[in-house]
């Protein structure tokens, strides 16, 4: 891992950082950065990485704030993939929620084997649903 990344809880973050990392990873959220921006400053915790300022990565939890979270959102920019920054942001946010009953996210892909290897695994016979307004799945 490049020795100068810094990953902070509650960093702020800025509209066009946020949305060239988004666009990078060619997620669909992107098409909406008013919304995205809002629900990332109201998500119950963030969790920032940076490189010499430059946000390079970043997680987000939505939370009841006692029992339940939920992660939806970890991305690393391509260029920083596979150097340990996701495992970096995935820890801070294990750690904030270490007392959490359920601590929850969905996978697809690659990210999968990512995840199992946190200390996620597969819930049981549930099977994942949902409503999805996007394209990147």
């Amino acid at each position: 891992m490049p020795p100068d990344v810094v990953v902070s809880l509650s960093d702020t973050i800025e509209h066009d950082e946020v949305l060239a990392l988004y666009v990078a990873n060619r997620w669909s959220s992107a098409e909406k950065p008013e919304l995205l921006m809002r629900a990332l400053r109201d998500s119950h915790a963030l969790a920032t990485a940076r490189v010499d300022g430059r946000l390079v990565g970043l997680v987000n939890a939505i939370s009841d704030g006692h029992l339940v979270a939920y992660f939806p959102h970890m991305l690393v920019l391509p260029e920083f993939q596979r150097q340990g920054i996701g495992r970096r942001l995935m820890a801070a946010m294990l750690a904030r929620y270490r007392d959490f009953h359920q601590l929850m996210l969905t996978a697809d892909g690659d990210a999968v084997a990512f995840y199992e290897a946190m200390g996620f695994a597969r819930a049981g016979r549930t099977v994942p649903m949902w409503i999805y307004a996007g394209n990147d799945h």
